[in-house]
Protein backbone atom coordinates (compact mmCIF):
# COMPACT_ATOMS: atom_id res chain seq x y z
CA UNK A 1 0.00 0.00 0.00
CA UNK A 2 1.69 3.33 -0.85
CA UNK A 3 2.44 5.92 1.75
CA UNK A 4 1.52 9.50 1.57
CA UNK A 5 1.21 12.77 3.59
CA UNK A 6 -0.70 15.42 3.95
CA UNK A 7 0.88 18.69 3.44
CA UNK A 8 -0.90 22.14 4.82
CA UNK A 9 -0.22 25.80 4.37
CA UNK A 10 -1.95 28.11 6.72
CA UNK A 11 -1.99 31.67 5.38
CA UNK A 12 -4.13 34.52 6.33
CA UNK A 13 -6.04 34.42 3.17
CA UNK A 14 -6.16 30.92 2.11
CA UNK A 15 -5.30 27.27 3.76
CA UNK A 16 -4.28 25.07 1.46
CA UNK A 17 -3.85 21.14 1.69
CA UNK A 18 -2.89 18.29 -0.52
CA UNK A 19 -2.05 14.78 -0.18
CA UNK A 20 2.11 14.30 -1.33
CA UNK A 21 4.08 11.01 -2.12
CA UNK A 22 7.46 10.32 -1.12
CA UNK A 23 9.02 11.99 -4.44
CA UNK A 24 7.13 15.61 -3.95
CA UNK A 25 3.92 14.18 -6.29
CA UNK A 26 0.47 16.07 -5.27
CA UNK A 27 -1.69 13.54 -5.79
CA UNK A 28 -4.69 16.15 -5.11
CA UNK A 29 -5.15 19.60 -3.58
CA UNK A 30 -7.49 21.60 -2.18
CA UNK A 31 -8.13 24.98 -0.31
CA UNK A 32 -10.53 27.53 1.13
CA UNK A 33 -10.63 30.62 3.24
CA UNK A 34 -8.90 30.81 6.19
CA UNK A 35 -11.16 33.38 7.82
CA UNK A 36 -14.40 31.67 6.98
CA UNK A 37 -14.10 29.54 10.20
CA UNK A 38 -15.08 32.04 13.31
CA UNK A 39 -14.86 28.81 15.64
CA UNK A 40 -11.06 27.37 15.33
CA UNK A 41 -12.43 24.13 16.46
CA UNK A 42 -14.76 23.95 13.23
CA UNK A 43 -11.69 25.31 11.12
CA UNK A 44 -9.71 21.85 12.15
CA UNK A 45 -12.68 19.88 11.42
CA UNK A 46 -12.57 21.65 8.03
CA UNK A 47 -8.93 20.91 7.79
CA UNK A 48 -9.85 17.01 8.53
CA UNK A 49 -12.53 16.72 6.02
CA UNK A 50 -10.49 18.74 3.30
CA UNK A 51 -7.74 15.67 3.28
CA UNK A 52 -9.99 13.23 3.97
CA UNK A 53 -12.27 14.20 0.95
CA UNK A 54 -8.62 13.97 -0.79
CA UNK A 55 -8.17 10.39 -0.09
CA UNK A 56 -11.52 9.29 -1.22
CA UNK A 57 -11.30 10.65 -4.20
CA UNK A 58 -8.10 8.83 -5.03
CA UNK A 59 -9.20 5.70 -6.06
CA UNK A 60 -5.54 3.76 -5.59
CA UNK A 61 -4.77 2.01 -2.62
CA UNK A 62 -2.84 4.60 -0.16
CA UNK A 63 -2.13 5.26 3.65
CA UNK A 64 -1.87 8.66 5.27
CA UNK A 65 1.00 8.36 7.28
CA UNK A 66 1.46 11.55 8.30
CA UNK A 67 0.91 15.43 8.28
CA UNK A 68 2.98 18.48 7.64
CA UNK A 69 1.86 21.88 8.94
CA UNK A 70 3.36 25.22 8.03
CA UNK A 71 1.55 28.34 9.43
CA UNK A 72 2.86 31.74 10.59
CA UNK A 73 4.11 31.13 14.24
CA UNK A 74 4.60 27.60 14.24
CA UNK A 75 6.33 26.28 16.81
CA UNK A 76 7.99 23.11 16.51
CA UNK A 77 8.70 21.53 19.85
CA UNK A 78 4.93 22.74 21.25
CA UNK A 79 3.01 22.15 18.11
CA UNK A 80 1.07 25.15 18.56
CA UNK A 81 0.42 28.51 16.54
CA UNK A 82 1.03 31.44 18.71
CA UNK A 83 -0.05 34.52 18.25
CA UNK A 84 0.01 34.98 14.54
CA UNK A 85 -0.72 38.41 13.76
CA UNK A 86 -2.29 37.79 10.17
CA UNK A 87 -4.84 35.18 11.94
CA UNK A 88 -8.58 35.54 13.21
CA UNK A 89 -7.12 33.62 16.54
CA UNK A 90 -4.95 34.77 18.54
CA UNK A 91 -4.48 32.86 21.82
CA UNK A 92 -2.05 29.55 21.35
CA UNK A 93 -3.85 26.82 18.83
CA UNK A 94 -2.78 23.67 19.48
CA UNK A 95 -3.46 22.53 16.08
CA UNK A 96 -0.94 19.51 16.19
CA UNK A 97 -2.53 17.34 19.07
CA UNK A 98 -6.32 18.04 17.51
CA UNK A 99 -5.35 16.82 14.20
CA UNK A 100 -3.48 13.95 15.82
CA UNK A 101 -6.55 12.61 17.56
CA UNK A 102 -8.88 13.32 14.39
CA UNK A 103 -6.26 10.76 12.63
CA UNK A 104 -5.87 8.13 14.95
CA UNK A 105 -2.83 9.13 16.57
CA UNK A 106 -0.10 9.86 13.44
CA UNK A 107 2.67 11.83 13.59
CA UNK A 108 1.55 15.66 13.16
CA UNK A 109 4.17 18.49 12.41
CA UNK A 110 4.41 22.04 12.70
CA UNK A 111 6.63 24.82 11.80
CA UNK A 112 6.91 28.60 10.38
CA UNK A 113 6.43 28.40 6.60
CA UNK A 114 10.29 30.18 6.31
CA UNK A 115 11.14 26.32 7.77
CA UNK A 116 9.06 24.33 5.50
CA UNK A 117 10.19 26.70 2.90
CA UNK A 118 13.97 24.95 3.70
CA UNK A 119 12.89 21.79 4.43
CA UNK A 120 11.38 21.50 1.03
CA UNK A 121 14.16 23.35 -0.81
CA UNK A 122 16.35 20.43 1.13
CA UNK A 123 14.36 17.34 0.09
CA UNK A 124 12.81 18.86 -3.38
CA UNK A 125 14.63 21.75 -4.53
CA UNK A 126 18.22 22.95 -4.86
CA UNK A 127 19.37 22.17 -1.59
CA UNK A 128 19.62 18.38 -1.72
CA UNK A 129 22.58 16.47 -0.33
CA UNK A 130 23.29 20.16 1.63
CA UNK A 131 23.73 19.62 4.89
CA UNK A 132 24.26 23.74 6.01
CA UNK A 133 22.16 26.55 3.95
CA UNK A 134 19.71 29.25 4.69
CA UNK A 135 16.63 29.88 2.77
CA UNK A 136 15.20 33.62 2.61
CA UNK A 137 11.99 34.26 1.94
CA UNK A 138 11.26 37.51 -0.03
CA UNK A 139 7.21 38.35 0.58
CA UNK A 140 5.01 40.69 2.47
CA UNK A 141 8.19 40.44 4.75
CA UNK A 142 11.66 38.49 4.91
CA UNK A 143 11.67 34.53 6.42
CA UNK A 144 14.43 32.80 7.21
CA UNK A 145 14.74 29.16 7.41
CA UNK A 146 18.37 28.01 8.76
CA UNK A 147 19.96 23.98 8.78
CA UNK A 148 22.83 23.59 10.55
CA UNK A 149 24.57 19.66 9.95
CA UNK A 150 20.68 19.02 8.50
CA UNK A 151 18.55 20.21 11.26
CA UNK A 152 16.64 23.22 11.41
CA UNK A 153 17.54 25.60 13.76
CA UNK A 154 14.56 26.44 16.41
CA UNK A 155 16.48 27.21 19.29
CA UNK A 156 15.30 26.94 22.72
CA UNK A 157 12.29 28.16 22.25
CA UNK A 158 11.22 27.02 18.66
CA UNK A 159 11.68 30.71 17.08
CA UNK A 160 14.94 30.94 16.08
CA UNK A 161 16.48 32.66 12.99
CA UNK A 162 14.10 35.54 12.34
CA UNK A 163 16.85 37.37 10.09
CA UNK A 164 14.00 39.63 8.92
CA UNK A 165 14.18 41.27 12.39
CA UNK A 166 17.84 42.26 13.22
CA UNK A 167 17.92 45.95 12.59
CA UNK A 168 20.08 47.53 9.30
CA UNK A 169 19.41 51.04 10.38
CA UNK A 170 17.76 51.32 13.90
CA UNK A 171 15.13 54.24 14.52
CA UNK A 172 14.35 54.54 10.85
CA UNK A 173 11.15 52.55 9.01
CA UNK A 174 8.86 51.61 11.23
CA UNK A 175 8.19 47.46 10.80
CA UNK A 176 5.09 45.73 11.83
CA UNK A 177 6.49 43.47 14.50
CA UNK A 178 6.93 47.12 16.57
CA UNK A 179 10.38 47.91 16.14
CA UNK A 180 11.93 50.45 13.73
CA UNK A 181 15.00 49.81 10.96
CA UNK A 182 14.31 45.70 10.90
CA UNK A 183 15.69 44.62 7.87
CA UNK A 184 12.29 43.61 5.86
CA UNK A 185 11.45 46.89 6.48
CA UNK A 186 13.77 47.11 3.66
CA UNK A 187 14.41 44.17 1.76
CA UNK A 188 10.83 42.67 1.24
CA UNK A 189 8.10 43.71 -1.62
CA UNK A 190 6.68 46.83 0.61
CA UNK A 191 10.67 47.58 1.71
CA UNK A 192 11.73 47.86 -1.97
CA UNK A 193 8.28 50.00 -2.35
CA UNK A 194 9.28 52.28 0.17
CA UNK A 195 12.62 52.72 -1.39
CA UNK A 196 11.28 53.03 -4.50
CA UNK A 197 8.82 56.10 -3.37
CA UNK A 198 11.65 57.58 -1.33
CA UNK A 199 13.56 58.04 -5.14
CA UNK A 200 11.19 59.06 -6.70
CA UNK A 201 10.32 62.18 -4.29
CA UNK A 202 14.47 62.69 -4.13
CA UNK A 203 14.89 62.23 -8.04
CA UNK A 204 13.86 64.62 -11.07
CA UNK A 205 13.95 61.83 -13.73
CA UNK A 206 10.89 60.41 -15.62
CA UNK A 207 9.53 57.07 -14.33
CA UNK A 208 7.00 54.97 -15.34
CA UNK A 209 6.09 54.58 -11.51
CA UNK A 210 4.92 57.90 -11.44
CA UNK A 211 1.54 57.31 -13.24
CA UNK A 212 0.63 54.38 -10.46
CA UNK A 213 -0.81 55.25 -7.60
CA UNK A 214 0.70 54.36 -3.95
CA UNK A 215 -2.08 52.28 -3.02
CA UNK A 216 -1.25 50.18 -6.38
CA UNK A 217 2.34 50.41 -6.65
CA UNK A 218 4.02 46.83 -6.05
CA UNK A 219 7.18 44.95 -6.30
CA UNK A 220 5.94 43.63 -10.02
CA UNK A 221 5.74 47.10 -11.38
CA UNK A 222 9.01 48.12 -10.03
CA UNK A 223 10.31 44.84 -11.87
CA UNK A 224 9.18 45.42 -14.91
CA UNK A 225 9.69 49.13 -15.10
CA UNK A 226 13.89 48.09 -14.66
CA UNK A 227 13.50 45.71 -16.95
CA UNK A 228 12.55 48.41 -19.40
CA UNK A 229 15.26 50.11 -18.07
CA UNK A 230 13.81 52.62 -15.46
CA UNK A 231 16.19 54.36 -13.85
CA UNK A 232 14.22 54.92 -10.42
CA UNK A 233 13.60 51.09 -10.55
CA UNK A 234 16.85 50.11 -11.40
CA UNK A 235 18.30 52.00 -7.94
CA UNK A 236 15.78 50.51 -6.09
CA UNK A 237 16.64 47.01 -6.70
CA UNK A 238 20.44 48.04 -6.34
CA UNK A 239 19.63 49.98 -2.96
CA UNK A 240 17.64 46.52 -2.20
CA UNK A 241 20.22 44.16 -3.10
CA UNK A 242 22.97 46.30 -0.96
CA UNK A 243 21.18 46.02 2.07
CA UNK A 244 20.35 42.33 1.65
CA UNK A 245 23.72 41.25 0.41
CA UNK A 246 25.25 43.33 3.52
CA UNK A 247 23.26 41.68 6.15
CA UNK A 248 23.58 38.15 4.25
CA UNK A 249 27.82 38.42 4.78
CA UNK A 250 26.92 39.46 8.55
CA UNK A 251 25.13 36.18 8.61
CA UNK A 252 27.37 34.27 6.62
CA UNK A 253 30.14 35.02 9.55
CA UNK A 254 27.76 33.26 12.07
CA UNK A 255 26.49 30.17 10.25
CA UNK A 256 28.68 29.63 7.41
CA UNK A 257 26.31 27.92 5.44
CA UNK A 258 27.21 26.25 1.95
CA UNK A 259 24.89 27.65 -0.19
CA UNK A 260 21.81 30.81 0.83
CA UNK A 261 18.36 30.25 -1.50
CA UNK A 262 16.61 33.30 -2.41
CA UNK A 263 12.63 32.41 -2.76
CA UNK A 264 8.95 34.11 -2.72
CA UNK A 265 7.88 37.07 -5.07
CA UNK A 266 10.90 39.66 -4.93
CA UNK A 267 13.01 36.80 -5.65
CA UNK A 268 10.99 35.90 -9.30
CA UNK A 269 12.48 39.54 -10.17
CA UNK A 270 15.85 37.23 -10.90
CA UNK A 271 19.11 39.28 -11.71
CA UNK A 272 17.76 42.09 -10.59
CA UNK A 273 17.68 41.36 -6.64
CA UNK A 274 20.34 38.50 -7.08
CA UNK A 275 23.31 40.30 -8.74
CA UNK A 276 23.41 43.74 -6.11
CA UNK A 277 23.03 41.31 -3.76
CA UNK A 278 25.62 38.94 -4.12
CA UNK A 279 28.12 41.50 -4.82
CA UNK A 280 27.40 43.31 -1.99
CA UNK A 281 27.71 40.02 -0.18
CA UNK A 282 31.33 39.57 -1.45
CA UNK A 283 32.40 42.94 -0.90
CA UNK A 284 31.57 42.34 2.68
CA UNK A 285 32.51 38.84 3.28
CA UNK A 286 35.49 38.46 5.48
CA UNK A 287 37.85 37.11 3.00
CA UNK A 288 38.35 33.41 4.30
CA UNK A 289 34.90 32.68 2.63
CA UNK A 290 34.59 35.05 -0.62
CA UNK A 291 33.46 32.83 -3.48
CA UNK A 292 32.57 30.10 -1.32
CA UNK A 293 29.43 31.04 -0.43
CA UNK A 294 26.92 30.34 -3.45
CA UNK A 295 23.69 32.99 -3.53
CA UNK A 296 21.03 30.92 -5.64
CA UNK A 297 17.12 31.38 -6.38
CA UNK A 298 15.52 28.60 -5.20
CA UNK A 299 14.55 25.56 -7.10
CA UNK A 300 10.55 24.66 -5.64
CA UNK A 301 7.52 25.65 -8.07
CA UNK A 302 6.52 28.97 -6.46
CA UNK A 303 3.14 27.67 -6.92
CA UNK A 304 3.33 24.45 -4.84
CA UNK A 305 6.53 25.52 -2.68
CA UNK A 306 4.43 26.01 0.80
CA UNK A 307 2.42 22.70 0.27
CA UNK A 308 5.95 20.78 -0.80
CA UNK A 309 7.46 22.56 2.12
CA UNK A 310 4.45 21.61 4.61
CA UNK A 311 5.16 17.70 3.47
CA UNK A 312 8.60 17.23 3.37
CA UNK A 313 8.34 18.57 7.15
CA UNK A 314 6.18 15.23 7.53
CA UNK A 315 8.68 13.11 5.64
CA UNK A 316 11.55 14.20 7.54
CA UNK A 317 9.99 13.60 10.58
CA UNK A 318 8.68 9.78 9.34
CA UNK A 319 12.29 8.71 8.07
CA UNK A 320 14.32 9.68 10.95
Amino acid sequence: MKRVVAGVDIGGTNTVFALVDETGTIIGSDSFPTAKFKNFDDYILAIRDGILDLSAAWNSPHKISGIGIGAPNGNYYTGCIENAANLLWKENLPISEKLKVLFGGIPVVLTNDANAAAIGEMIYGGARGMKNFVVITLGTGLGSGFVVNGEVLYGHDGFAGEFGHIAYERGSRQCGCGKRGCLETFVSAPGIKRTAVELLAKENNPSPLRNIPFAMLNSKDIASAALGGDKISIAAFERTGKVLGEALADLVAITTPEAIFLFGGLAKSGKLILEPSRKAMEENLLSIWRGKIKLLLSQLDEDNAAILGSSALAWKELNR
